[in-house]
């Protein structure tokens, strides 16, 4: 049976929340195009017509992922009030959240790029990503006045892409809250 015909944004908007849904619980590599076309409900023309190739889906996948991630982390550093250091600290609140949240895959950012080509567009959208997290960072530990904020930023993040891992592997949430004393400890020896 034929899908009902859609206004094109629900349909793309359809196969996006599909590919979401698929993509993080069994990485983009772990679902075809054809099980995406018959859970999204959309004709293969029309998922063709949004999104020419694979990578295509899998890059919007990501941009929707980033979105999520970083706005997170994002709101969960401003949460934490008005100073940098504080901001440091309160954005593994963002990590908490995500390691404690049913259905908690880790990093789609991380499984993606175990499993794509070094060489390609997937693989280095995963890549920006990850420096445009450390350069956020980074400008947080700036302004909080750490010595070495690029140094910092990069110990930061490390605890997260690790809180984010062994969220999964080790499959307890209390794993975030770890981080989250760890990034106090670096983050007062790096502003005293």
């Amino acid at each position: 049976m034929p899908a009902p015909r859609t206004p094109a944004g629900s349909a793309r908007d359809r196969i996006l929340d599909t590919a979401f849904r698929l993509f993080y619980a069994h990485g983009p590599r772990g679902v075809g195009v054809d099980t995406v076309i018959a859970e999204s409900g959309v004709a293969k023309a029309t998922l063709y017509k949004h999104f020419p190739r694979k990578d295509d889906l899998v890059l919007a996948y990501l941009d929707r992922v980033d979105q999520a991630w970083f706005g997170a982390l994002r709101s969960a550093a401003r949460d934490a009030g008005d100073e940098p250091r504080d901001q440091l600290v309160g954005m593994f609140d963002a990590l908490t959240g995500a390691c404690r949240r049913e259905g908690y895959h880790g990093c789609a950012f991380i499984n993606t790029a175990a499993e794509s080509s070094a060489a390609g567009p997937v693989h280095a959208r995963t890549v920006e990503h990850k420096t445009v997290v450390r350069a956020w960072v980074t400008e947080l530990a700036r302004r909080a006045g750490a010595a070495e904020p690029e140094l910092l930023a990069q110990q930061l993040t490390l605890l997260l892409d690790g809180g984010l891992v062994a969220g999964v592997l080790d499959g307890d949430p209390l794993v975030a809250d770890a981080a989250q004393r760890s990034a106090r400890t670096l983050v007062d020896d790096a502003l005293r």
